[in-house]
């Protein structure tokens, strides 16, 4: 059963249609445009909002082409990191070659450049090999330096292509030296330091009223007849007495960095 408040509803809902059709077709016509006009800015949202989700579906990108396009810019970024420390790698050595082609004109030796391409694993710290041999007219005990003008060693086996040069700081390298400020003389022999520290050798046969102190420096003496007169081997780092004073020794800082040798330079006689 309808209740009373329903039966008034439609009866006001029968009268609205009746007086609708009572009217003429240009009132009609007004009420549908009031009517719309009150639904059009629902449309025009509706309208909005499916227009932005269109576009939002249409600018995503499928999962498989963002990962394939991560995947390129990581391996951009590697590639260009790889070129990145090539190019400061050949900055260095271009500085180190200009460096070594300067020399020649501050000392009176004939020089020849070479690369050290490897070292003895019989005796790592003491050996290296360097990329000339007797097809560029190297022989046996000929000096190297470093492109500074450090002595380095010599040259103690020539093959065809390569050699093989002893350190200083070897048994096979001893090195007749004097210091620079005092004049005294003497001979550079392994470090009692041990075989791993390349960095200090001994001087040996000094006399015993020498006057020694640290940051003297010293140069070979061309009395050996191997090394020529002048190169710089190093500094004084401290002296003692032997040999119940009747001799000094003294330990030498070398200027050459051995275990850092990339470029050397033969010194022809």
């Amino acid at each position: 059963m309808l209740k009373r408040s329903q039966y008034i509803a439609l009866v006001l809902v029968v009268l609205f249609i009746l007086a609708l059709f009572s009217q003429s077709d240009r009132t009609i016509a007004r009420m549908k445009v009031a009517i719309g006009g009150l639904f059009l800015p629902l449309f025009g949202l509706a309208r909005s909002a499916q227009t932005v989700t269109d576009r939002s579906l249409a600018a995503l990108t499928p999962r498989a082409e963002l990962e394939k396009q991560l995947e390129a810019l990581q391996r951009e970024n590697q590639e260009l990191r790889v070129e990145a420390a090539r190019s400061q790698e050949t900055q260095k050595e271009n500085a180190r070659l200009r460096e070594a082609f300067a020399l020649p004109k501050l000392v009176p030796w004939r020089l020849t450049l070479a690369q050290v391409v490897g070292h003895d694993p019989a005796n790592w710290w003491k050996n290296v090999r360097i990329n000339r041999g007797s097809r560029d007219g190297l022989t046996n005990n000929l000096t190297i330096i470093t492109p500074q003008g450090f002595l380095v060693g010599r040259v103690a086996e020539v093959g065809y292509t390569h050699s093989q040069v002893v350190l200083l700081g070897d048994p096979a390298c001893r090195v007749s030296v004097l210091v620079e400020s005092t004049r005294e003389h003497g001979i550079i022999a392994p470090s009692e330091s041990g075989p791993i520290d390349n960095t200090l050798v001994d001087l040996k046969y000094l006399s015993a009223n020498g006057v020694l102190q640290p940051g003297q420096w010293v140069r070979t003496s061309g009395l050996s007849g191997l090394y020529p007169k002048g190169i710089l081997v190093g500094q004084i780092v401290d002296s003692r007495s032997v040999d119940y004073g009747l001799h000094m020794e003294a330990r030498i800082k070398l200027a050459a960095r051995l275990n850092a040798l990339e470029e050397v330079m033969v010194v022809w006689p």
